[in-house]
């Protein structure tokens, strides 16, 4: 569809940098300014809370997003050289996410609170495991062992269109963990009208536009190429 528009990914991922960097800084200001900072070891435990959102965001997302358009963001970079650091930036938001669900696992645990009630939690489980299982096929279908030719052309439309599911899935898991950590705030006396309440929404609105930009530029071309029949209106 972004072909046929004739839009090109180029100006989608100067969108989706300048997003990021706005959602990366205002995740850090809200864990960091309003939540009061981040911990592995505290005895205040919602310390080690913070840590979730900020992997799971900067780490996780941003990272995983990058991997995503490195293709349209260096088009005329070696093919391989591209695809080893696609492997290798979904390799590093694989492991960032992992510790982000480990901090809040070990938050859960360590405050006696139940785990994986919640529908933020499944989709997230269920998320990084699919993510971590097209990592692993796109590993050995596209980078070693290798399939045969035919394979990997045939397998390839797939794994984009799977990779691009699963990453509508990510960024929904994490609006979900917007909402549901702003819920609990607000239900435990938090301004509903405050400044942190406007950050974390607006943060939510963000990841939603990065999103966006990121999907867009993975469908469109780099290039947009003129129809056969396509003449220019002269210049006089």
């Amino acid at each position: 569809m972004a072909a046929g528009l004739g839009v090109k990914a180029a100006p989608f991922t100067y969108v989706a940098h300048a997003l990021a960097v706005a959602a990366a800084v205002m995740v850090l200001v809200w864990c960091i300014s309003f939540r009061g900072g981040l911990a592995f070891e505290a005895d205040n435990k919602n310390l080690i809370f913070n840590v979730h959102p900020v992997l799971m965001l900067i780490g996780y997302i941003i990272l995983g997003s990058e991997a995503i358009m490195i293709y349209k963001i260096f088009p005329k970079l070696n093919h391989d050289t591209t695809k080893l650091i696609h492997l290798i930036l979904h390799a590093i938001a694989i492991v960032l996410g992992a510790v982000g669900i480990y901090c809040a696992f070990k938050f859960h645990n360590e405050s006696g609170i139940a785990n994986l009630y919640s529908l933020h939690s499944w989709l997230g489980i269920g998320t990084i495991s699919l993510y971590g299982i097209q990592w692993i096929f796109g590993f050995v279908a596209f980078f070693y062992p290798g399939a045969a030719p035919h394979v990997r052309r045939g397998a390839l439309p797939w794994h984009v269109l799977f990779g691009l599911f699963v990453y509508v899935l990510t960024l929904a898991t994490a609006e979900l963990g917007l909402l549901e950590k702003l819920t609990f705030l607000q239900s435990s006396g938090l301004d509903k009208y405050g400044a942190e309440a406007f950050l974390v929404n607006f943060t939510g609105l963000v990841v939603a536009l990065f999103g966006a930009a990121v999907v867009v530029a993975a469908v469109a071309p780099a290039h947009v190429e003129e129809p056969e029949d396509y003449a220019p209106i002269p210049v006089n």
